[in-house]
């Protein structure tokens, strides 16, 4: 791997692991601050409505060389998870995770721009996965690192050990990254010129909607491995090593594919494979080894999407909203990520079966995959790739090619 997607990498594993990690220390978070378990899903709401807001940052910053852009972002990472291991209350954790929600969609769609630029011709999809590769990395090693944390010191010692990573990620960032010029200025509302076509609100639909079904469930998969798959609290991190597992893969993966075949065919296939699983998890009574493997299964599907996701927001940005589109779809995905914690908490508020959860998802990633089907058939199929290939005579030379 470049010194460079290093470097963007070992950021997106600090917001990885800020992002996935609540999901792990819930319970102990939850009781520290004397709330229930639905009621502490707002803690996974607020970081989500952080990275929406945090969009404006790169709104009137578009002329800030992107190398800095990311230098402020992890400065951010730093301030919001050291306020949420210092927080004293409820509204005040609330609060630390919406500031530490902020950098999140701006970092992602800057280091998307930069993984592209520093790529190798053909494998720009690689590049951004690998990139993403922190994310995913952080939820096979950071989450359950920091679950274990919460259980055996403090879950305010996870939040102190992000800051502690995102400090030396911004001296990789200044030694490694190098300094890419600035997008075209199209100004403030040109920036958006490209959400005029119907295109790009197909992606950001299928990531919102995706998104908002697999989080129905993924927000409480912690009091669901112990509820309905029987294993004590101890366990839960070994667990969540295990779909942090099945995200690398899963984001390598999509990754590999969308560089050899069609970038929202690949996000559909990824989001089939998720709203399979889903469903699974909500007809399966539920063993050790069933809850393993679809803990794996729907892990695997969430971050095949990424890189397609991701590359086609970016490509539909090009002329000044480049930044703008990459950030959309973390956007997209936050805002999914709280509406799926509301949702799943509001099923679990009326009916305390954490298997509901999941059925209330499988609408949503059924129309993510809808979505993606209809932008692959509309905008993927006629490319001209077909006319390119067609045969020539050397009769021909000189006159029309004929097919």
């Amino acid at each position: 791997m470049k010194k460079s997607l290093l470097a963007l990498a070992a950021g997106a594993f600090a917001l990885g692991a800020a992002e996935f990690v609540m999901m792990g220390i819930l319970p102990q978070s939850a009781a520290a601050m004397h709330v229930s378990i639905p009621t502490a899903g707002h803690f996974i709401s607020a970081y989500a409505i952080g990275v929406c807001f945090g969009t404006l940052i790169l709104v009137f910053g578009r002329k800030i060389p992107p190398k800095r852009l990311i230098m402020i972002f992890v400065l951010l990472i730093v301030i919001g998870n050291l306020l949420s291991a210092l927080s004293l209350n409820a509204p005040m954790l609330v609060a630390a995770r919406f500031i530490a929600g902020l950098p999140h969609g701006a970092f992602f769609g800057t280091a998307t721009l930069i993984a592209k630029s520093v790529a190798d011709p053909g494998k720009e999809a690689k590049a951004v996965s690998l990139m993403v590769t922190g994310q995913t990395v952080a939820n096979m090693v950071g989450v359950p690192a920091g679950t274990l944390l919460a259980q055996h010191m403090s879950w305010r010692m996870t939040f102190a050990a992000l800051s502690i990573w995102a400090v030396l990620t911004l001296v990789l960032v200044a030694i490694w990254v190098p300094d890419v010029a600035a997008i075209k200025d199209a100004g403030i509302a040109g920036q958006f010129k490209f959400l005029r076509r119907r295109g790009p609100w197909f992606i950001l639909g299928a990531v919102f909607v995706g998104n908002t079904g697999i989080f129905c469930w993924w927000s409480y998969v912690s009091p669901w491995l112990i509820h309905v798959g029987g294993y004590a609290a101890t366990v839960v991190p070994a667990l969540m090593m295990l779909a942090g597992f099945g995200m690398v893969i899963g984001g390598l993966s999509g990754g590999t594919l969308t560089d050899k075949w069609r970038h929202a065919g690949t996000a559909a296939l990824g989001q089939s494979i998720s709203a399979v699983g889903l469903l699974l998890v909500f007809l399966i009574p539920g063993t050790p080894i069933s809850t393993a493997i679809l803990t794996f299964w729907v892990a695997f599907g969430l971050f095949f999407i990424s890189s397609p996701q991701q590359i086609l927001m970016v490509e539909a940005g090009e002329g000044g909203g480049e930044l703008i589109g990459g950030a959309a779809v973390q956007v997209a995905f936050n805002l999914g990520n709280a509406v799926g914690s509301l949702v799943g908490g509001i099923t679990l508020s009326a009916d305390a079966n954490y298997h509901y959860p999941a059925l209330a998802g499988v609408p949503f990633a059924i129309f993510a995959v809808v979505l993606l089907v209809i932008y692959s058939w509309r905008h993927e199929t006629h490319t001209g790739a077909l006319q390119r290939m067609r045969e020539i005579h050397p009769e021909a030379i000189g006159s029309s090619p004929k097919a």
